[in-house]
C-alpha cells in the first residue's frame, strides 16, 4: 500500500521544481545561450524535476509490490502495466528519462538548443506526470 504522504511530498516538489522553470521567463533564447549560469540553472532543474518522476515511481512500485524495472525509463511501462499513467504517456516520460541520462553523463554534448526547446515548450510533460499520478492517488483505494 501507498504512503500516499511520501508521495504527496514528491508531487509537491515536483510542482514546486516546475513553477521555478516557469518563473524564469527572463531566460530567453539569447540570455541562456550566452549565460552559464541560466544553463546550470535550467540543466540542474529540469535533472532533478525528472528525478523525482523516478523517486515517485519507484516509491509506488515498491510499495505495490509492483514488478521491478531494469532501469529508469522501464519504470514508466511499469507504470502504465498497473493503470498509474495511460500507455500513451510512456513514450514521452521514456524520452524525459534519456534526456536525464545525456545531462549527467554525456553532459559534454549537450546541445543548448535541445535543452532551451525543452525548458520552453517540454515542461507540460512534467505537469502531465503530477496530474496523472494525483488522480491515480485520489481515485486508489489505498
Amino acid at each position: 500500500m501507498v504512503n500516499q504522504k511520501i508521495v504527496n511530498r514528491l508531487l509537491q516538489n515536483l510542482e514546486g521544481y516546475i513553477r521555478d522553470l516557469k518563473s524564469a521567463d527572463d531566460i530567453t533564447y539569447e540570455k541562456y545561450m550566452n549565460d552559464i549560469r541560466s544553463q546550470r540553472f535550467v540543466e540542474r532543474t529540469l535533472q532533478i524535476a525528472i528525478e523525482c518522476c523516478f523517486d515517485i515511481s519507484h516509491h509506488i512500485i515498491s510499495d505495490e509490490g509492483f514488478r521491478s524495472p531494469k532501469s529508469y525509463a522501464e519504470s514508466f511501462t511499469v507504470l502504465a502495466e498497473n493503470g498509474i499513467i495511460p500507455m500513451e504517456s510512456v513514450r514521452e516520460y521514456q524520452m524525459m528519462a534519456q534526456f536525464r541520462n545525456k545531462i549527467v553523463h554525456y553532459y559534454e554534448k549537450i546541445e543548448p538548443e535541445q535543452v532551451f526547446v525543452i525548458f520552453q515548450k517540454r515542461l507540460g510533460t512534467l505537469e502531465g506526470f503530477v496530474r496523472q499520478v494525483r488522480e491515480w492517488a485520489e481515485n486508489a483505494n489505498h
